[in-house]
């Protein structure tokens, strides 16, 4: 017999399967509008200032000169690398945590090459060795994690993320070796020669480190779309009984996916000592693995998709730190505006696969 008495709920969250790509631009395009006449209200109203002019700000912090544009095209290639590095790690479902380790040992070794052999091996001979060792650093930093996950079924994301903190202390050590002076720094590596420095191309400073990124986007989106391999990582994600059932070698699948992972973090570790900050440390990393795991999550891991979201973040990031000094404003104001901003766009993601409905009222009474 029905129960007449049992209440419908008053919120209904229902998975969106059937939309398209032009309401799904168009819901980011509306959450991008709404997300700046927030900002101009809390601009207007809290700090008394012209929202027209914090935005020109912002936008000069990114882009209002040469260098700060090419800082910025850096910032957000090196952001890009790391979340292209997480993507075929993510879709098999393996929680890679552990990008910020995978990061630091990468630099680790670029640092001590271009210690050790900075001055006695030509430019472009050296940079290649330190990209390839970086490589093998980091895919076996992520190694252990790959192989009790595949061979006992570990929680990975707890694993990766303490490998970063042994990660860390190891490159402390290190540094104290190197540092004479016990300051916890070595400082600029090969400052005078420029030993193992990555070298100008087109006179521009970062156009290596632009090119390594984009060739490498471009490989893992050819590898998790077109090959045989990446199609066997999606149907590990999607369902490892499934993946069984079809023939695939579940564990060898994990273990590749988590090397490739993991060596593609090592590189992104050696541009940034090799290509950037030529110094190694305990922050090299600068927190930038977590926020890859935030633009690999909104990219649905398309790397192609990563541009976009890791450029937009970056510009965010120099417009924060522009308004601030522009307007006098401490950090927690400027990260507040762009706070707003990105709480939009992640919100438009939300929507973009679920749809809400509510009870409908009912004059018979609740069924």
């Amino acid at each position: 017999m029905e129960n007449n008495n049992i209440k419908e709920p008053l919120i209904r969250i229902k998975k969106n399967d059937d939309v398209t790509p032009v309401q799904k631009a168009i819901v980011i395009a509306l959450a991008i509008i709404a997300s700046l006449i927030v900002s101009a209200l809390f601009i207007y109203f809290v700090t008394k200032l012209d929202p027209i002019s914090v935005y020109i700000s912002m936008f000069k912090g990114a882009f209002g000169t040469a260098r700060r544009t090419w800082i910025t095209i850096r910032d957000s290639a090196l952001l890009l690398l790391i979340s292209v590095s997480l993507a075929p790690a993510f879709r098999m479902r393996f929680w890679n945590c552990g990008a910020e380790g995978q990061i630091l040992i990468g630099g680790l070794s670029t640092a001590a090459i271009m210690i050790y052999f900075g001055d006695k091996v030509p430019t472009f001979l050296l940079i290649a060795i330190m990209f390839v060792v970086s490589a093998i650093c980091g895919a076996l930093w992520s190694f252990l994690p790959a192989v009790f996950k595949a061979k006992y079924n570990t929680n990975e994301t707890l694993f990766t993320l303490m490998m970063n903190y042994v990660a860390i202390q190891i490159v402390e050590f290190f540094v104290d070796f190197w540092d004479k002076k016990q300051s916890h720094s070595v400082g600029i590596i090969n400052m005078n020669t420029e030993g193992g420095w990555f070298p100008k191309i087109f006179n521009q400073q970062y156009t290596l480190n632009v090119l390594i990124v984009l060739v490498i986007t471009v490989f893992v989106y050819i590898y998790m779309r077109y090959t045989k391999h990446g199609y066997e990582a999606a149907v590990v994600g999607e369902s490892v009984a499934t993946a069984k059932y079809a023939g695939i070698n579940v564990p060898r699948v994990i273990r590749n996916n988590v090397l490739i992972s993991g060596a593609i973090a090592g590189i992104a570790g050696f541009v940034e000592v090799s290509g950037i900050s030529h110094t190694i440390s305990k922050v090299t990393a600068g927190g930038r693995g977590f926020t890859g795991i935030i633009v690999c999550w909104l990219a649905k891991f398309n790397p192609i998709t990563m541009v976009f979201i890791s450029s937009f973040i970056v510009f965010l990031s120099k417009g924060a730190s522009q308004i601030a000094s522009d307007f006098g404003l401490n950090e927690y104001a400027s990260n507040i505006i762009t706070g707003i901003i990105l709480f939009f766009i992640l919100s438009s993601e939300f929507f973009n696969n679920y749809s809400i409905s509510f009870r409908k009222k009912n004059k018979g009474g609740n069924r």
